[in-house]
């Protein structure tokens, strides 16, 4: 196969024809030599509004592909794929047990199930059918169902999220690619595979859970709903069995922890049972909304009408020397109560596959670290409580909310002006400086104005904040070795709560990875 790449294609003319006449000027070849052509990148060359493109990196089959003359942009490539065959000695004896069906541990039970070890996933809320009704019931009347909610329930979080699936980790063994492929063939659009930062979207997502849930199922695996596993039994420093809901108890030989990033309950069992972990920085701030009309222009000048909603991805260093970022950017998106505690209050931001609402929405975050918190093993994640009680406390349960402009003067705002809010949840004007403490604010108001050079109109005094974003990652990691195993035998933290990963792809690829120590060790023959 031949790889060429920096395929410029106008964006006021993105045809396939178009593509097939970018390739045959640039090798010099004609048409009929082409025997099959596959897009592998396609991305937006916005750096000059004046003159957008779409860059393409294309494979083709040719007839003869020996008289092509090589270079850095044109060159034959391997047309690799994922691959493990490697079952272990260790015979398994009791069923292999997944706690939380996030990312992680959909992954990790797909490919468990597709090999034949027939795994058991536990869920301590619902089925995705079940909870996004519990969720919108939520978010109309307040009532929070503490074990299924935007945080918990199959899915994972980000079952409620823009269904983001790009990732920086390098990947040379194609655990990107099958993630992919099990996506696409459990009903995302083929396009995922190639298109730059690409996206599901919530409301595809969860049918494509359904999907996998289903295949899973069909090919001998299991899952057990509204079950919360709430203790954990070692023998000779061996796990031999979870207990579930405190009365049912299921004996495992290998237990995957994909229990997420805002398990508190569990990571303080877990901590009692002896299993090593380590406090971890994270990042604490706001959700800002803007027009997605006036992002669009600010990064697509001329052109944005013709092109899908636009992303953003902003990073500051502070005079404090405080790191200050975007994170999970949802594009023609909603900002959502994702709380799963009575009494304290979180917020996120998702979209639909159209990212067709009327704003855009990201969390502006600080990164926070133990001389924030404190040494303790605990401190980060009561400091998330402590802020999310604040903000729960401060509106009666509604997503506090306030005027850029008025925060920068602390003075609670009275009315939207410019700029509608698109909320998923009840929401209430307040001074988010009484919830925040100082150094958020104050590293906060300085990068927001700083990000009005990347991106015009980002420093609007109409632009709308909601408090508190504190879910940006885990707290806590759970400490495991070079074969993904904890200081307790048989023990597999994998995935974002467990402090490896962040997002739905790297998940995944984290579920991936501890599938493939699993059945390093153990067979099922």
């Amino acid at each position: 196969m031949i790889r060429v790449r920096q395929l410029k294609v106008s964006i006021l003319n993105d045809t396939k024809e178009e593509l097939i006449n970018k390739i045959i000027k640039k090798i010099n070849i004609k048409k009929d030599e082409i025997l099959d052509l596959k897009i592998v990148k396609k991305s937006i060359d916005a750096r000059y509004k004046n003159n957008i493109y779409y860059i393409y990196e294309v494979e083709l089959k040719l007839k003869d592909e020996d008289k092509i003359i090589k270079s850095k942009d044109v060159y034959v490539t391997n047309n690799t794929k994922y691959s493990c065959k490697v079952t272990g000695k260790e015979k398994i004896k009791e069923r292999i047990v997944i706690v939380g069906s996030g990312p992680a541990g959909l992954f990790c039970a797909y490919m468990l199930s597709l090999y034949g070890y027939n795994p058991l996933i536990i869920e301590r809320g619902d089925k995705v059918e079940n909870r996004v009704k519990k969720v919108n019931e939520f978010w109309k009347t307040g009532k929070l169902d503490e074990n299924c909610n935007v945080q918990f329930g199959e899915g994972g979080a980000g079952t409620f999220s823009d269904g983001k699936l790009n990732t920086l980790i390098k990947d040379k063994e194609n655990r990107f690619k099958k993630v992919f492929e099990i996506f696409i063939s459990n009903g995302a659009n083929e396009d995922i595979m190639y298109i730059n930062k690409p996206h599901i979207g919530t409301d595809l997502l969860r049918n494509i859970i359904i999907n996998m849930r289903n295949k899973i199922i069909s090919m001998g695996g299991e899952f057990k709903y509204n079950s919360c596993m709430t203790d954990i039994k070692i023998k000779d420093n061996k796990i031999k069995s979870i207990i579930i809901n405190n009365k049912e108890e299921i004996k495992c030989d290998a237990l995957v922890l994909a229990i997420g990033h805002s398990a508190r309950d569990t990571f303080y069992m877990l901590n009692d049972k002896g299993i090593n972990m380590n406090s971890k920085p994270f990042a604490i701030g706001v959700r800002i909304q803007h027009s997605q009309d006036m992002i669009n222009k600010s990064q697509y000048g001329k052109f944005s009408k013709y092109l899908k909603p636009s992303d953003y991805k902003l990073t500051y260093t502070s005079k404090s020397n405080k790191g200050v970022y975007s994170f999970c950017m949802c594009p023609g998106g909603y900002v959502v109560n994702a709380s799963s505690n009575n009494g304290y209050l979180a917020v996120n931001g998702m979209s639909n596959h159209k990212r067709d609402s009327k704003n855009a929405n990201s969390a502006i975050v600080v990164q926070v670290t133990k001389d924030d918190f404190g040494p303790n093993l605990f401190d980060g994640l009561e400091f998330q409580k402590k802020l999310e009680d604040l903000s729960f406390s401060s509106c009666n349960g509604k997503i506090p909310t306030q005027l850029y402009k008025d925060f920068k003067n602390k003075k609670v705002s009275t009315k939207f002006k410019s700029i509608i809010p698109e909320f998923k949840g009840q929401y209430e004007f307040y001074d988010l400086n009484k919830i925040l403490p100082k150094f958020i604010c104050d590293n906060l108001i300085e990068a927001i104005d700083s990000f009005e050079n990347k991106i015009k109109g980002f420093s609007n005094d109409d632009a709308i904040l909601s408090a508190v974003e504190t879910r940006t990652s885990s707290p806590i990691r759970i400490l495991r070795d070079e074969n993904y195993i904890s200081n307790i035998d048989g023990i597999y933290p994998c995935g974002e709560g467990a402090g490896y990963s962040g997002g739905i792809t790297s998940s995944a690829i984290d579920g991936i990875k501890v599938f493939e120590s699993i059945i390093k060790k153990y067979s099922n023959k």
